[in-house]
């Protein structure tokens, strides 16, 4: 059995009593003081994640935005300099490898934000097909530690952290300045459905800046609130309600495949788009109280399977 790999906070993390898990080949923290109060915490105040598993990909070089176009199913050459984009890369069957954030630093570089259980196939993936392109691809996961700041006090949180005008900084756009002497890219994203902020910062430097924030009595927030908040915000999962069998479009993600542009799996997209699809995601209420658990099969009142559960929670 492999060893699992460790963030830069682990130790920071047994330091405040977390309890650790395997996810993805990473021990990380699930839980510290409940999941019911770190869910909560987060949308009515502030808490702060470990994302270090996160796999960080830079692609730099002349053809970068004719390549990653050719990557992704959003149209690249519409956002700005330091903006991101939402988006997915898929098969030539239409399925997706993964979905990412895009962060373009100019035209000829860009860093993309993988998960943490798809970063060695992601990166393979766009290694093979970067041969036609004058690019430079890098996984600097390692060099990287990250956390998110997410909540509505998330900003006065953070400003007392960086002489940066956090007002300036628009959703779903980042910089580049200064937390706490710490040299940081910091986005205005998250996985929570909240305002806030993910920063990315080295080994050390994350590790400063996750002790203040704490020392601040900002509640630090594991895996199982990260997964409930994503859910309650309707946010999708790599392996539950998105994967290698289910298209974007079967995921209720068309808004983010522009079929004008042109990128792997365009032609599977279009075909399926052409027919119709066959099945959907789709959100249900239980009428009794239960939980549906991911993967559990689905009936209809003849008792013939229709589904199955991405995901379920009470």
């Amino acid at each position: 059995m492999a060893e699992l790999k460790r963030t830069p906070l682990y130790n920071e993390h047994l330091a405040l009593g977390a309890k650790m898990v395997d996810f993805a080949g990473w021990e990380m923290p699930i839980e510290y003081s409940g999941i019911t109060n770190e869910h909560l915490t987060v949308r009515n105040e502030c808490g702060i994640f470990d994302v270090s598993h996160m796999g960080e990909i830079f692609i730099s070089g002349p053809d970068s935005e004719s390549f990653v176009q050719k990557l992704v199913t959003g149209d690249i050459t519409t956002i700005n300099d330091k903006q991101i984009m939402y988006t997915m890369m898929c098969y030539e069957h239409g399925g997706i490898v993964d979905d990412l954030l895009v962060y373009k630093f100019n035209n000829e570089q860009y860093l993309l934000v993988v998960n943490a259980s798809n970063t060695l196939k992601d990166y393979e993936w766009i290694v093979k097909h970067s041969n036609d392109y004058r690019v430079i691809i890098q996984d600097k996961s390692i060099k990287y530690g990250q956390v998110a700041l997410q909540g509505p006090k998330a900003q006065a949180i953070l400003q007392e952290l960086t002489d940066y005008d956090l007002n300036t900084l628009k959703y779903f756009y980042f910089d580049i300045f200064k937390v706490l002497d710490e040299e940081c890219i910091v986005s205005r994203t998250g996985y929570t459905g909240e305002d806030g902020f993910e920063i990315y910062a080295s080994s050390e430097g994350i590790v400063k800046i996750w002790k203040v924030l704490i020392d601040k009595g900002v509640l630090p927030i594991g895996l199982g609130a990260r997964d409930t908040l994503r859910f309650e915000a309707g946010m999708p999962l790599y392996g539950n309600e998105i994967s290698e069998i289910i298209t974007p479009l079967e995921a209720g993600l068309g808004y983010f495949v522009k079929l004008d542009t042109d990128f792997i799996g365009k032609e599977a997209l279009l075909k399926q788009k052409e027919e119709g699809l066959k099945r959907k995601l789709v959100g249900l209420e239980l009428q009794r109280k239960g939980i549906c658990r991911h993967g559990y099969p689905v009936y209809n009142l003849e008792e013939k399977e229709i589904g199955v559960i991405t995901t379920g929670y009470l």
